[in-house]
Order: structure tokens, then C-alpha cells, then sequence
């Protein structure tokens, strides 16, 4: 039983079924990933070089495109060489890597958003006291909490995913997530540990979900009795309230398949799921805000009418 422990290369059978039309899905995968580069990047130049931009909000948003450009890049270059080879394997390692990116990414999805539904409620309910309570202090500490917390807990996870033995190097999926590294393992027993630490993260990021949604149905109610807060609702709130049923649309589905037999699902289904969590809020996420939020627009609208005229 050691010897099947030793297990170097993982097999990825997610895109056993797209050899006959591997060349087209290359290149709207390479497209896709463009657009996403494209509009990721767009949006974190524009809120970093413009002075204007540099308020809690924005900054907030510029942290949740550098975290999509941060998961799809988990994802994306080991998709594309995959769709060009014949063979699709991923090294343990990388195997563990690229589970921990993903799930890090999911994480700090959920943790980015609900700093933000703190925000808007600071902004909106305590308008007085916004600047003083949403320092550049505070700011820089909720940014590293929503990117260093789902790293740590995520890692932990991860560590723990490295010490079972395992019995199967072939992973369901086309890219590598936690909790099909832990099916693997030779003895359930083994995995305790890890469902212990994997429903501590589900119970700390339920409550992040109830935070928002609690923080959001205050807000909806101190807007409804007043014109001028319904419009900044409208205007700063709405972008965030998308992001967010985007994102629980697309974890949903993932939940689906893990709890559910994954066999009775098709395999194009299986891949759609896998992948739409890289594909729609890394790309919708920054077009919402880039037209919904008036400042973001006005300025990249400035910088495409200079380039064109250049």
C-alpha cells in the first residue's frame, strides 16, 4: 500500500471527450482569457494611475480584478497547453498548486464582497464618519484579510491534502480542486481531518454570506425613505449586488457536483460548471463596474478616445 502512495503525475480526464474539436475550443479558450486580461487590466490601470480613483470603493475593486486575473491564471495556461496535447497529466505538485489557487480565488471572491457590502454600508448609513472609519489603515487591513485569510485556510487544507496516501492518479476534472485529490485516498478514515477543516471554512464563509445579505437588506431598507441614498444604492450598490448572485450562481452549481454523483452528469456539463466560475464574474465583474460606476467609465472612455486619436 506505500507504493501507491508515491503518486508523481496526476491523469486529468475532464477533456477526454474534445479531441475531435480541441482546435476550436484552443482558441476560445485563448480568446476568452484575452478578454478577461483585457478587461481585468483595464480597470486596475485606470483606478491605479487616476489620482480621483484612489478612494475605498475603488480600491476595493481593483483588488477584486487583481484576484480574477490571480484565479484564471491557476487555470487558464495549463487549460491551453492541455487542449493542444494528447495526453492531459499535471505533476503533484502542480496538482496541489493549482487546487490551492483555486480555492483561494473562491475564498477571497466571498471575502472581497463582503468588505465591500461593509463599505457601501459605512458610506451610506454613516456617511459622516465614512472617512474616518474606512481609513487607509483599515482599508489596507480588510484588503489583507481578503486575500491572506482564504490563502492561509486554504493552505491548511491543501497541506493536509498532501500527507493522505492515495490510491488513484486520476483526477475527474480538467484542472485540479481539493476535494477531488481527497476522493483518492486510500482509507476514509485518512480524510477526517480535512472534512473537519473544510466544514470550518464553509461555516466562516456562510457567515461572510449572511454578512452580506443582512448588510444589503439594512441597506435597501435606510434607502427606501430617502431619494438621495437611493440613488448612490443604485449607483455604487447594484454593481455589487450583481457581482455577488453571480458568484453564489456559479458556486451553486459547483456544489451540486460535489455533493451529488458526479457520474450521473454528462461530461460537457461537468466542464461547463467547472469552468464558469473562471469564465463569467472574472469577465462580467469588471464590465459591470467599468459602465455602471460613473467615474471608472467617464476615465476609460478619456483613455480610448486618446488612443483612437493617436
Amino acid at each position: 500500500m506505500d507504493n501507491v502512495s508515491q503518486i508523481r503525475v496526476f491523469f486529468l480526464l475532464g477533456l477526454n471527450e474534445t479531441q475531435t474539436h480541441r482546435f476550436t475550443l484552443f482558441f476560445l479558450t485563448l480568446l476568452c482569457y484575452c478578454m478577461i486580461l483585457l478587461v481585468n487590466i483595464s480597470v486596475i490601470v485606470t483606478i491605479i494611475m487616476d489620482k480621483n480613483l484612489h478612494e475605498p470603493m475603488y480600491i476595493l475593486i481593483c483588488a477584486f480584478c487583481m484576484n480574477a486575473l490571480y484565479g484564471t491564471t491557476g487555470v487558464y495556461p495549463k487549460l491551453l497547453w492541455d487542449l493542444l496535447s494528447t495526453v492531459h497529466i499535471i505533476s503533484y505538485s502542480g496538482c496541489l498548486v493549482q487546487a490551492h489557487v483555486g480555492g483561494s480565488f473562491v475564498c477571497s471572491e466571498l471575502s472581497i464582497l463582503s468588505v465591500m457590502a461593509y463599505d457601501r454600508y459605512v458610506a451610506i448609513c454613516r456617511p459622516l464618519e465614512y472617512h474616518s472609519v474606512m481609513s487607509k489603515q483599515r482599508l489596507v487591513m480588510l484588503v489583507c484579510y481578503s486575500w491572506m485569510t482564504p490563502f492561509c485556510m486554504i493552505g491548511l487544507n491543501t497541506f493536509l491534502t498532501s500527507r493522505l496516501k492515495l490510491c488513484s492518479p486520476y483526477v475527474g476534472k480538467f484542472f485540479c480542486v481539493n476535494w477531488m485529490i481527497v476522493k483518492l485516498a486510500c482509507f476514509p478514515a485518512q480524510t477526517t481531518v480535512n472534512s473537519i477543516v473544510v466544514y470550518i471554512n464553509m461555516v466562516i464563509y456562510l457567515i461572510h454570506a449572511l454578512f452580506i445579505v443582512l448588510s444589503y437588506m439594512y441597506l435597501i431598507k435606510t434607502c427606501a425613505v430617502s431619494i438621495e441614498n437611493r440613488a448612490k444604492f443604485m449607483q455604487t450598490c447594484v454593481p455589487h449586488l450583481t457581482s455577488l448572485l453571480i458568484f453564489l450562481v456559479s458556486l451553486l452549481f459547483e456544489i451540486m457536483i460535489m455533493h451529488f454523483n458526479s457520474k450521473d452528469f454528462p461530461q460537457i456539463f461537468k466542464n461547463f460548471v467547472a469552468i464558469e466560475s473562471f469564465v463569467i464574474p472574472p469577465f462580467i465583474n469588471p464590465l459591470i463596474y467599468g459602465f455602471k460606476l460613473t467615474k471608472i467609465r467617464n476615465r476609460i472612455l478619456v483613455v480610448l478616445t486618446v488612443c483612437c486619436g493617436c
